[in-house]
């Protein structure tokens, strides 16, 4: 007996010593690599990709789930210098919770671009999932959020709490597809966040023609845009373009959290973002109840849509050239705002807002002229607004002296991108 106490006691030290795994950095510098790591990737490990360029010719799955304090971080080792390929319909499916996707250039290279829908799907399992500071372009719609059928009755199950942020969004030509056209197309799901990203020349060039940069619909609830700059139209024209949109074009009930889209959005807020250039509405609310439209600055947009009877919105302190409107039932309550300006008019206010430049040259319509009382206690490049009457628009110009859009998302955030600013 002694013996075998002995021989226990030593098992229960070599377990307390033994304690959890420790986590591991996986370098990577080829396909087969990225793909071992991936699929023995625990809480707490780093995949870091070295520099160069990675082909994935078959899709990349991301199923062992990190944790809320151990997520699994898929990195550059340096930032935009590790460029990953895709020839397939989706690069990336990510099933797992708590994973971290940064500082990566991520390219579609398909012949045809029907064949390059998605570079990252993100699915059921894939909550708290971060995609931050990467690059995305040539495809159809680079991040695609949907749920899939799961269990018994096939019921949909959706990933929540998804934060995309300081990342690049572009095409370099018109999409040659009637698939859909949105760089950030999420169906379903609760608590998504769109901050800080640079969106912009996303175009159908088949089928109805009509592109977004970016809706949240589905269903869901709760989700945020802030501090994003999209430029429908920067370095090419043509199609139909939305900007920013709870609801987008609709969604089939099927496919819908809950097996219905009476209401395609639902408590979602968009602040301080730029949205520049666009040929349609620059914010578009589709059957999006108790929306939040605060703070925002469009320049040569048709304006915002409150469309159908379940849309519903406060709309403060935004500045716009086109107009503010309800349209098939929809409702909205309106204080602090400057619609239907002349585009002169903005251009005699701002430095350059074509370019997403506006820096402020008048503020006698803007500065401490909005509503007091809103919710939203930061500016566009995230500064602090003061108390008493905010600045109208995305920023605050008398509380930061000095803001700079364009610098603040081509230099400071996109160094070394696929293309030069």
């Amino acid at each position: 007996m002694a013996a075998m106490s002995a021989a226990c006691r030593a098992l229960l030290i070599a377990a307390t010593l033994a304690g959890p795994a420790q986590a591991v950095t996986h370098s990577v510098s080829d396909v087969a690599g990225l793909r071992a790591a991936v699929a023995v990737a625990n809480p707490g490990d780093e995949i870091v990709l070295a520099p160069g360029t990675y082909l994935l010719t078959a899709g990349l799955n991301l199923e062992r789930s990190g944790t809320p304090a151990a997520p699994i971080v898929l990195r550059a080792a340096t930032p935009q210098q590790a460029v990953l390929r895709s020839d397939t319909l989706v690069m990336i499916r990510a099933r797992a919770s708590d994973w971290r996707i940064e500082g990566l250039l991520i390219e579609g290279v398909c012949a045809i671009d029907d064949n390059c829908e998605h570079a990252l799907q993100i699915l059921s399992g894939a909550q708290r999932l971060i995609v931050r500071n990467n690059h995305f372009r040539e495809f159809n719609a680079p991040i695609k959020g949907n749920g899939e059928p799961l269990g018994v009755g096939g019921s949909y199950v959706f990933a929540d709490d998804v934060l995309v942020e300081r990342s690049r969004f572009y095409a370099t030509r018109p999409r040659l597809t009637a698939n859909p056209v949105t760089f950030i197309d999420v169906v379903g799901g609760k608590r998504w966040v769109i901050r800080g990203n640079l969106i912009y020349d996303f175009m159908k060039a088949g089928g109805d023609g009509i592109s977004y940069a970016a809706f949240l619909k589905g269903n869901g609830s709760d989700g945020v845009f802030e501090r994003n700059l999209v430029i429908c139209q920067r370095r090419f024209g043509g199609g139909e373009r939305v900007g920013l949109s709870f609801g987008g074009g609709g969604t089939g009930a099927q496919f819908c959290e809950g097996g219905s889209c009476v209401t395609e959005h639902r408590n979602g807020v968009m602040r301080n973002n730029l949205i520049v250039n666009c040929n349609d509405v620059g914010i578009y609310l589709n059957r999006a109840q108790n929306t939040l439209i605060e703070h925002n600055t469009l320049y040569n947009t048709a304006g915002i849509d409150v469309r159908f009877s379940t849309s519903s919105a406060t709309v403060r302190n935004n500045v716009l050239s086109g107009r503010l409107r309800n349209r098939d039932g929809g409702s909205h309550s309106a204080i602090g705002n400057l619609t239907e300006l002349p585009l002169a008019t903005l251009q005699s206010w701002f430095a350059d807002p074509a370019a997403g430049d506006f820096a402020l040259r008048d503020g006698a319509m803007l500065v401490d002229q909005g509503a007091a009382g809103g919710s939203t206690v930061d500016d566009y490049c995230g500064d602090a607004r003061g108390g008493g009457a905010p600045d109208r628009g995305a920023l605050e110009y008398d509380r930061t002296g000095k803001c700079d859009t364009v610098l603040d998302r081509e230099v400071r955030i996109f160094r070394n991108g696929f293309e030069a600013s």
